[in-house]
């Protein structure tokens, strides 16, 4: 048993994480589908996902993270097994092939990622190279009656499964009786979906196999029971996504994984971040209203600033993007990128007693159900502490950024950084008029005074600045 505790959707608390193998945890997170670039709202459940694996790894034990990419099967109408297919209508608008298509979005998004310090993830496994294992699975469901097929598809039958609300927590009595049938003409059930849709005989298909049941291509929600299985077993420890997934495409994935396995709980802890609303709506391609990591860069906002931006809030709550919220995070993810380049170098060796409550502190945040919000204003608090010397913040910073991520210990600082402050810039300026003055005495008062603060004044040919520490 680890000290660590997460909180569990599928039972609605904070539990101790316990691995189902000693030592191992193996965790599978939802990936994007690389029709067009992945915008800031899709950075996030990246980001949540390296920290709850950093936090695995710092209790000691060895990961195993599987992430896929959806680059097929994924619906414009997702929720009722309807549209066309994303990744066909992206190749169709373009003119180039689906597969060039989510080339250049899978080498966009992982850019993207290393730019945030997002670990590596063990398996990055992309659908279409699994069509067999997804059909092998939609078989063994055959075999256990739970399928038919009507005339566009193969569909699973939700009422042979008895625990098809549990994880959602939904009413499935009190949902209107057409909310999920939509158009498709001969679906038993309103939450019936699709395991695989037959390829349109009017149309030609970038993408499609044959199958036992006709050509076609699988239905999305089928890629990551049939992934994670291979990659992690038949039961896992810990499914991480987006809180939209889970009334619709992680329900669906437990029916269908229970069902073919025998299985029950498939996976152990299931886990879901919540949305970035931008603007008080939710970011998403389908409303336009995306940004991309690019334009913050553009902007002038490193990508590690958006990083700190993520860690201000817990990962189950809301989190508000606006051009407010980013800039502040821009600049305190430069006064804290300030002080660590002041430690970084120091020589000495740490006092451990001094060292040993601000780790503890900073490691129950962790523990507490991955609270960085709380974690982050530790470091900084222990950073700016003057109870702590020089080699004290040093060693912290190497323990604090194994889990932060903020490159704390190799990041430059920008050429042109320049903290702003109305009271300290007054002060700079007076300073600087002294001198003109050639009031000398008055220069350095109010030098002393600011160095006093910890604020060192650097005289330039552009002019003064000043900075922490």
């Amino acid at each position: 048993m680890t000290a660590l505790s997460l909180f569990n959707t599928r039972t609605r608390k904070k539990e101790p994480f316990v691995p189902l193998e000693e030592g191992h945890a193996r965790v599978y997170s939802c990936g994007p589908t690389v029709y067009s670039p992945q915008h800031l709202g899709n950075m996030r459940p990246c980001v949540f996902a390296d920290l709850l694996r950093r936090a695995l790894l710092a209790e000691g034990l060895r990961v195993t993270h599987v992430m896929n990419i959806t680059d097929v099967g994924h619906l414009t109408q997702d929720d009722v097994d309807q549209g066309e297919d994303k990744m066909e209508k992206a190749a169709r608008e373009s003119g180039r092939s689906a597969q060039e298509i989510a080339a250049q979005y899978t080498e966009q998004w992982q850019r993207d990622l290393r730019r945030l310090n997002v670990l590596d993830y063990d398996v990055l496994c992309k659908a279409t190279d699994h069509i067999a294992e997804q059909i092998e699975m939609i078989q063994k469901l055959e075999e256990r009656g739970c399928v038919y097929t009507i005339e566009d598809g193969v569909y699973f039958d939700v009422s042979r499964f008895a625990r098809y609300a549990d994880l959602a927590r939904l009413d499935l009595e009190s949902q209107e009786g057409g909310a999920r049938i939509g158009e498709v003409e001969g679906k038993r059930n309103p939450q019936d979906f699709a395991l695989w849709k037959f390829s349109p005989p009017d149309e030609k298909r970038l993408q499609s196999w044959d199958s036992p049941w006709g050509e076609g291509f699988p239905g999305w929600h089928i890629e990551c029971s049939a992934m994670s299985v291979k990659y992690l077993g038949e039961t896992f420890d810990i499914h991480t996504g987006g809180v939209e997934h889970l009334p619709v495409h992680h329900t669906n994935e437990v029916a269908q994984a229970e069902m073919a396995l025998g299985v029950h709980p498939w996976v152990n802890v299931w886990m879901h971040e919540d949305w970035i609303l931008f603007e008080g709506g939710k970011m998403s391609k389908s409303l336009g209203n995306v940004k991309c990591l690019d334009d913050l860069v553009a902007d002038g906002v490193p990508p590690l600033a958006y990083r700190f931006f993520l860690l201000q809030a817990h990962y189950r709550k809301q989190q508000h993007y606006n051009a407010e919220a980013i800039e502040a995070a821009r600049t305190g993810y430069q006064r804290m990128l300030q002080a660590a380049v002041a430690v970084r170098d120091a020589e000495g060796e740490p006092d451990e007693a001094a060292v040993a409550p601000w780790l503890e502190r900073f490691r129950a945040a962790v523990r507490d159900d991955l609270n960085a919000p709380r974690a982050l204003a530790i470091a900084l608090e222990a950073l700016r502490s003057e109870s702590l010397g020089k080699a004290d913040r040093r060693d912290l910073l190497t323990h604090f950024d194994a889990w932060l991520g903020l490159g704390l210990l190799t990041e430059a600082l920008p050429e042109a950084t320049q903290e702003t402050d109305p009271r300290i810039d007054a002060l700079v300026e007076q300073r600087q008029e002294a001198r003109r003055r050639r009031d000398f005495a008055e220069a350095d008062r109010i030098r002393d005074e600011l160095a006093a603060e910890g604020i060192t004044i650097e005289d330039t040919p552009e002019g003064p600045r000043w900075k922490r520490g």
